[in-house]
């Protein structure tokens, strides 16, 4: 599948699970690689990100390759509710979709008409997105967190067979709003998403968690 789904938002959406981190330090802090030390980061992101339990934001994402040149540019909507429900639409340039229900991980690309679904326990090791909606202290395991800035966290895979190998997030310095995710992947793409109009107050319909297969799409299922 093309677009997002090729690059390295394999995704990638992985995110899940939230927005709020604070803190009035002015100081970036590189977190030493000590075990408590990335304990206490990893239990800090957790707690921060417990904070929220949906959001709703409008994405504009860049992909490069591992020199830097730019590769594509992409925009579209990024909703996301606890627990592992995610909404990914990409609408500029090409449509795609990927949508999480809690127990399957669908990947939609009408322009092939083709679908791919997973379950998402299989795909947590290379949607670390899937994190965002995850208290699972198994699933947390699985990922390294250290905390680079006051407002920054980055997340590594344990699995070295996954096509995620990173994942940094962002947020406004002072605030709980969720502003950059930087996925890095295994062939050596990196995406960075930008987020605009988060809003975490606005009821979500759940039946956007709901995904069903358009007429005439092949489908490929790999759950």
């Amino acid at each position: 599948m093309r677009s997002l789904i090729t690059s390295s938002f394999i995704f990638s959406l992985a995110l899940q699970s939230f927005v709020s981190f604070a803190d009035t330090s002015t100081t970036a802090t590189v977190v030493e690689s000590s075990a408590e030390q990335v304990t206490d980061a990893k239990a800090q992101l957790m707690t921060q990100l417990a904070k929220t339990s949906f959001f709703s934001a409008d994405f504009s994402q860049q992909v490069f390759d591992e020199q830097g040149s730019k590769l594509q540019q992409s925009q579209g909507k990024l909703i996301v509710k606890k627990p592992n429900l995610v909404y990914w639409q990409t609408t500029q340039p090409d449509p795609s979709l990927i949508v999480s229900d809690g127990d399957s991980l669908w990947f939609y690309d009408p322009f092939v008409e083709q679908v791919s679904v997973y379950t998402v326990d299989a795909s947590i090791a290379n949607t670390p997105i899937l994190l965002l909606t995850s208290t699972d202290e198994l699933l947390w395991q699985q990922y390294a967190i250290t905390q680079e800035q006051s407002n920054k966290y980055v997340i590594k895979s344990r699995d070295l067979n996954s096509r995620v190998a990173q994942l940094t997030l962002t947020f406004k310095q002072g605030s709980a709003i969720l502003s950059q995710l930087e996925i890095l992947d295994s062939t050596g793409q990196t995406s960075i998403v930008s987020l605009e109009n988060l809003d975490s107050k606005t009821a979500i319909d759940e039946e956007l968690f709901h995904f069903t297969i358009p007429e005439g799409t092949y489908l490929d299922d790999q759950r």
